[in-house]
Formats: structure tokens, sequence, C-alpha cells
């Protein structure tokens, strides 16, 4: 179809709404995103990029952008909690798309998408209060007492989306019993880890399932952690105190512990995992999710970013070769559901202690197989969201 003529209001301005912008004004069509905030930002740490994503950047001539501001990597190392090598791995589909995965602190990715947006395309200060499908259109309402009409809305409004819980699921998050631990420090502080490569490393400790993640952002001369820990507290920002911090690497090397001991409480950021049980239907024939929307997963497979770029490459594509938006969504639904559902499997499920000789569990050839896998070696958006989402 000609997307030249669609008008298209997208709500929530972060990986999969600026994402989505772009791969569909590029294809000719009038977008707006509503963002709720009031200006862009994005705390957190260190995200990965794969392959796959990074080329859907080079297609949409964002990929310089998103290169300048991160760190290209070859692997994966996961080791012991004393920093024994249990196994090594390149990270899949280098070879297919002609590009490795690049290491990216989450803000410096905002920043980057923002910039190859057109300017005026994001709105800021837009909360959703209220959405009216009607069939051929719809029409959102925003606290701030304005409201669009679009020939197509796209949700893309976080885990929790307003645009999902009023036209598609009821249901809420889903509480992971773990939260996740997250700060940049500078990497002299870890000396000798990252002498010799830029390799993304987990550190399992199976016996209490407790997971460091270290990921090099060598372009910041600074390495993101996320620690994620067991936890039956389900607030959504739990509070960080030095003796939780500490506690939370007692017996890992001596050098991770440090970072515990030393390291600016303020600047850590803590969140409870949270993800969703799979949502049947993404769409009707004016409304679509995508990201976390649609499918937001635990941190374990670092597909949280990456799926919802992958989300606006789909869509994008999905609806430029249909004969109509009802057409499009439904090609969308079908190619990317079954991928997604399966990521949201293997993160919810966590790591296998016998599985570790494969860390790309289920992303060796076809990604929707994923679900036939039950280890992961990314237990961690992102992915985690050392890697994610």
């Amino acid at each position: 179809m000609d997307l030249n003529n669609l008008d298209v209001a997208i709500i929530g301005a972060g990986y999969a709404g600026a994402s989505t912008a772009k791969a569909l004004s590029l294809r000719g069509a009038n977008v707006t995103v509503y963002e709720q905030a009031r200006q862009a930002g994005e705390v957190g740490a260190g995200i990965g990029l794969r392959p796959s994503s990074m080329a859907a950047f080079r297609d949409w001539g964002a990929f310089d952008a998103v290169a300048s501001v991160s760190t290209a990597s070859n692997g994966i190392r996961i080791l012991t909690p004393q920093d024994q090598l249990v196994h090594a791995e390149e990270w899949p589909e280098k070879e297919q798309f002609g590009t490795t995965t690049h290491l990216i602190h989450r803000r410096d990715f905002i920043d980057a998408l923002m910039s190859v947006l057109p300017e005026g395309m994001v709105k800021f200060g837009y909360r959703m209060e209220s959405i009216v499908d009607h069939g051929d259109s719809a029409t959102v309402t925003f606290e701030n007492g304005e409201s669009v009409t679009a020939d197509l809305v796209i949700g893309a409004d976080g885990i929790s989306s307003r645009v999902r819980t009023a036209l598609f699921s009821g249901k809420g998050p889903v509480f992971a019993h773990e939260h996740a631990y997250r700060a940049v420090f500078d990497m002299a502080l870890v000396p000798g880890v990252f002498d010799e490569d830029d390799d993304f490393r987990v550190y399992f400790d199976a016996s209490t399932n407790r997971h460091l993640y270290l990921l090099p952002l060598r372009h910041r001369g600074q390495v993101s952690f996320d620690i994620t820990v067991p936890s039956d507290d389900p607030t959504w920002s739990p509070e960080v105190t030095r003796e939780i911090i500490v506690s939370s690497l007692a017996g890992f090397d001596p050098r991770f512990e440090q970072i515990t001991r030393s390291i600016d409480i303020d600047t850590i950021n803590c969140r409870a995992a949270y993800d969703i049980d799979p949502v049947d239907r993404w769409h009707s024939d004016a409304v679509v999710l995508v990201g976390d929307a649609a499918h937001a997963m635990l941190h374990h497979q670092g597909q949280g970013a990456n799926s919802a770029i992958l989300d606006a490459k789909g869509l994008a594509d999905a609806l430029a070769a249909a004969p109509d938006v009802k057409a499009g969504l439904a090609a969308f639904q079908a190619a990317r559901k079954p991928i997604t559902d399966g990521y949201q499997h293997v993160s919810r499920n966590g790591w296998d202690p016998d599985a570790l000789d494969d860390g790309f569990p289920g992303q060796h050839g076809d990604a929707d197989q994923a679900d036939a896998h039950h280890g992961d070696a990314h237990r961690g958006d992102a992915e985690p969201a050392a890697l994610a989402g």
C-alpha cells in the first residue's frame, strides 16, 4: 500500500516509538509521536544492539548516529563469580548482517534516535487519557485536553501501556521476584577485565541465582553493570542502600565487591523485574501495539530493545507490502508474535546452569525457535536490561 497519505499517531517516544517513527516516515507516512515526558531522557545503564538491529539502522540511514556513541563488541563470555571462564562465543548473525553487536548507554541510544527524526515530529508533555477505536481510524485524547484522530494509532507506551489496557488486554505486569541494580562506573575500577577485548560478560552464581553483567562502554571509558538478585519486594523502584548493594555481590571476585563498596549510591538505579503474559491480539484495524506494549519481557535474553527495533522494521515492511492497513497489521503480528512469544518464554524461564555452553539459546538460525530452549545466558531488555530493555 502507499503510505504517503497515511496519518500515524505513535504513543510513546522510547525505543519502540522512535524506531517506528523513523521506519514509517521513511516510507512516506505522516507521523507524529506523542510522549508523556516533558523532554527526552532515559535512565539506567547499557544495552546491546544486535547485528539485526544495527542493520535496520543502516537501512534507515541512522547507523552512524548510533555507532558513533557505542562500542563494537565481538562476543559474550560466561564466567563464575570468581572470574573463571565457562563459555565464550561470538555474537550470532555478524556475517549475515555485515556488522556486529554495539554496546550503548540507554540515554545515548535515545538521543541518537531523536537526532535522526525530523524536528517537530515528537511532541512532549502528551500523556494519553483515553482511546476510541472507530474501525477505520482511532482517536486519542490526552490529559492536557488535546486529542488527535489518525488512520493508524501505534501503542508504543511500554510495559504499563494504556493502549494495551484499553483495547487488548486488562492483565497487568507480572513480578519476577527479582531486583535489577544498574549503573555505570569508570573502566579503570576493574583492572584486567577489559584489557584484551570488549566482550559482554555474564557472571552467574547458580547456588544463589545472582547475576552480574558487565558491559564495556569503551567510547565512554566506562563499564555498565547490572546486578540481578532474587527479591520478594514488588516495589517498582525499590530503595537502594549500601548494605543491599554490597551483599548482592558478596563472595564475587574482589574487584567487583569493591565496586559495590565504593560506587556512589545515588548513581544506582534499581527496578523490580516485571514482564507481561503474552497478549493474544496486538491489533485492531486501526490500532497496533509494538515493543514492550505488545510483549514486555524480562531482561534475561537481551531482547527488549532489539525486539522493539525489529517490530518497527517489521511493521513498516508489512504495511508497505499489504493492500491496506488491516491486512498489514495482521501480517505484522503473524510474522513477529511467534518470535517475541519465544523470547518472552525463554526470558521468563531464566538460566539453566547445565546449559551454559550456549550463549545464545534460540538465536542460531530462526529466532522463532527460542521457545524450544529453557536455558539462557543473558539473565539480566536488554535486554539484559544489561542488554535490553
